[in-house]
């Protein structure tokens, strides 16, 4: 029996979004037959050129970068992206603005007249959500990032002008298989006929290649046909346009970002016949960029550093970034993460950078792990007990830190959405 909204508070985006989380017990249900019911239903049938991302890792910062540089460039651009941190309409930009309450009830209401009786899970809704504002909006493009895999994930009910794997790596293998093979796979379900397929992952595995080749996708591949050099204070990108020379480092951190921002610029220059942007756009984007929690330091000491890492490929990221930062006494890590995930995985590449772990529960997600349980997967890792305190709240956790932390030592927060979100709402989401 489907669940119902009372009436009195069908305007009030919170209910809804409790509302949708109720519809489908799994929270992850692959296949996009209910989708495609329901996009038909609603006659989504996009005007504009659509950017889809896919990968393990680098999602988010490359959609950042399309979404700031077409902004920049004067284009009217959507941008579909997930999980959230501190609200939903962090996930739907329109013109780089998350939309406001009052339009995602509105389209809320109007696919929940139009399924009847199909069955959706939260993504799915929120993707035709975006895509039914998106259209309305009359944009010139839409940049959408998968949730998870690609091949049957809610946002392939799109065909993409442009698709684009940030990298393949092992997270989400319950869903997507145990080998990189197998994960490439579904990754590179995303790619169409005759469209380009760019792939920024250094070892392209063959079942991505192959795939790109049995669709009639034109692969575009890194270090083959596009590529970048990193240099003092700028860096060169080079691929199938030319060279461009003297560009400013990404306002992300991190090394690895110069890697997303190549695969945005590949993109752009596929789609330069119907989307030009000049130099200077490029330029600006790169510096004008914002993406919170991807190696983000807040101001002040001791250096507090947000990171959503949660697989072990990006956690490999975040300890060499680490690494590279000024020595200081201790670092202290705020810690916490869904029980689905590779947690002792996650935690052997910062053993070699953490002197003591403040584990924060987060089990009010469905999904999540206890501090106990991440205590169990940290011994598996090689951490004493001793370097471990257990917290009910990634909150409660930050906390102690701040306590224990001088001026010469570091906080990193990091493992999941859910705890980065808890340490930044209490500085105020900046």
């Amino acid at each position: 029996m489907k669940p119902e909204i009372p009436n009195a508070r069908q305007e009030i985006l919170s209910d809804w979004l409790t509302y949708l989380e109720s519809l489908n017990p799994r929270a992850i249900s692959l296949g996009l037959d209910r989708v495609l019911q329901v996009r038909n239903l609603l006659h989504l049938e996009p005007g504009f050129p659509i950017i889809t991302v896919g990968g393990t890792n680098g999602k988010g910062s490359t959609c950042a970068f399309l979404e700031t540089i077409l902004n920049i460039a004067g284009y009217r651009v959507g941008c579909y992206t997930s999980p959230h941190l501190l609200s939903y309409n962090e996930r739907v930009h329109i013109d780089c603005k998350p939309v406001d309450d009052a339009a995602l009830v509105r389209v809320f209401q109007k696919i929940e007249a139009a399924r009847h009786d199909i069955p959706l899970t939260y993504f799915e809704y929120g993707t035709l959500a975006a895509m039914q504002l998106f259209i309305e909006a009359g944009l010139n493009a839409a940049i959408l990032e998968v949730g998870l895999g690609g091949r049957l994930d809610a946002v392939n009910a799109f065909d993409a002008d442009c698709a684009v794997v940030t990298s393949v790596d092992f997270d989400h293998m319950d869903y997507l298989g145990n080998t990189r093979e197998q994960i490439a796979f579904e990754k590179a379900g995303i790619f169409r006929s005759g469209k380009p397929a760019i792939c920024a992952d250094t070892d392209i595995p063959e079942t991505l290649s192959r795939h790109a080749t049995n669709v009639g996708a034109r692969l575009v591949r890194i270090n083959y046909d596009f590529g970048f050099t990193p240099e003092n204070d700028q860096w060169r990108y080079w691929g199938r346009g030319g060279r461009q020379h003297t560009l400013p480092y990404p306002a992300l951190r991190g090394a690895y970002q110069l890697q997303n921002a190549s695969a945005a610029l590949t993109a752009l220059h596929e789609l330069r016949e119907i989307l030009p942007v000049g130099m200077g756009d490029i330029r600006r984007g790169l510096v004008e960029v914002k993406l919170p929690a991807r190696f983000q330091v807040l101001p002040g000491r001791p250096a507090v550093i947000l990171d959503v890492a949660h697989n072990p490929q990006a956690a490999a990221a975040l300890s060499a970034n680490l690494a590279k930062m000024g020595p200081c006494r201790n670092t202290f890590a705020v810690f916490g993460m869904l029980k689905d995930k590779e947690i002792s995985g996650v935690a052997r590449f910062l053993v070699p950078q953490v002197n003591h772990w403040l584990i924060a529960s987060i089990g009010r997600e469905r999904r999540g792990a206890t501090a106990t349980d991440v205590a169990e997967e940290l011994l598996r890792a090689g951490v004493p007990r001793s370097a471990m305190s257990g917290f009910a709240s990634p909150a409660e956790a930050y906390d102690q830190a701040c306590i224990l932390a001088t001026e010469n030592d570091r906080i990193i927060v990091f493992g999941s959405f859910h705890t980065v979100a808890g340490v930044l709402r209490k500085h105020g989401g900046e």
